[in-house]
């Protein structure tokens, strides 16, 4: 995949394109089948496919005060996008100029001028230009113009995603009511500590990516040494609680107790730390970049009225995610 950071460095030659346009936050199910669809089109019609997304939720320039949190980095979205297939992503950054751009400069210079597309692939709630004021309608009729067809892409449930469910997902994602697939709705997952119905959405377990910094050492103390990930992590924390998941490092992947949060049982610790102990393992991680994945939530977070209760809790913890994640002594 090639990757452009703005307009300026979008290469003259990019098309004849499919493009699909959006913020693709955590590149999830509905993104997935999305981009199939887009790559599947521009094969049969020999085009270049291409992604135009943002580097910011465009919220953040419009109503700062109601911006979400993103599920992934920028870093880890381009990572995403990669593994799609696409041909091209265009990083586009979402400042005042583009959102005072109007519709008809937006498809004029982006779609006609820079892709040329002959295809565009948007939902029918999309909008763009200054204040939103474009939607797929304004598209249809600057189509004809600037010599490009538009498709409406259907709305992606969780019945109808082309992930690759386990019999668990899939039936926990039978209570969505047919409700689409959308960022939103796997940030209020997450919020919930529900890791298994969010994975479902996302067609993969979702995970945070930082470096390990040394801690209080209160895990090594109690037996438990864990690896503390840095405040400035990659990726949408899920809600405090202990999890059983993975802990990769360097392409290796070692089963993991995982906390998150505010330990409750002891004074002075930040809120939203993640911390993740090795099953059965004494690895040396300070300083590695390491991704976090949450494959279950085992528990919330209890504040316990000694030690030897907390040791016996983390005992407990252990051997439940090692028989979630089928991790053998």
């Amino acid at each position: 995949m090639k990757t452009y950071f703005g307009l300026d460095a979008i290469p003259a030659d990019l098309g004849p394109s499919a493009v699909t346009i959006g913020k693709f936050d955590g590149v999830h199910t509905g993104h997935l089948a999305v981009i199939d669809e887009l790559n599947r089109v521009a094969r049969e019609q020999g085009l270049t496919s291409v992604v135009i997304t943002f580097d910011r939720h465009p919220l953040a320039q419009l109503n700062p005060a109601a911006r979400p949190d993103e599920l992934v980095s920028n870093e880890q979205r381009l990572e995403l996008l990669a593994a799609t297939g696409v041909d091209v992503t265009i990083l586009l950054p979402f400042d005042g100029t583009l959102a005072a751009m109007p519709p008809r400069d937006f498809v004029e210079r982006v779609l006609g001028t820079m892709c040329r597309a002959r295809v565009v692939m948007v939902g029918e709630d999309f909008r763009f230009g200054a204040k939103g004021s474009g939607t797929i309608q304004t598209l249809r009729e600057l189509a004809p113009e600037f010599g490009f067809d538009v498709d409406e892409i259907a709305e992606v449930t969780p019945e109808s995603s082309p992930a690759e469910l386990t019999p668990g997902e899939v039936a926990s994602a039978e209570h969505s009511e047919g409700r689409k697939v959308s960022s939103t709705w796997i940030r209020e997952l997450l919020a919930e500590g529900d890791v298994t119905r969010a994975a479902a959405l996302l067609g993969r377990v979702p995970s945070v990516r930082g470096i390990v910094v040394h801690g209080a050492a209160r895990g090594r103390e109690l037996g438990y040494p864990t690896a503390n990930l840095s405040a400035e992590s990659e990726g949408l924390i899920p809600a405090d609680g202990v999890y059983a998941g993975w802990l990769t490092d360097d392409g290796v992947r070692y089963p993991a107790a995982i906390s998150v949060g505010s330990n409750p049982t002891f004074e002075g610790v930040p809120p939203k730390q993640v911390e993740a102990y090795v099953l059965d393992r004494e690895l040396d991680l300070y300083d590695h970049v390491v991704e976090i994945a949450f494959v279950a939530r085992i528990r919330g977070m209890v504040r316990f009225t000694g030690i030897e209760p907390l040791i016996a809790q983390m005992d407990d913890d252990v051997e439940r995610v090692r028989t979630l994640l089928g991790a053998e002594q």
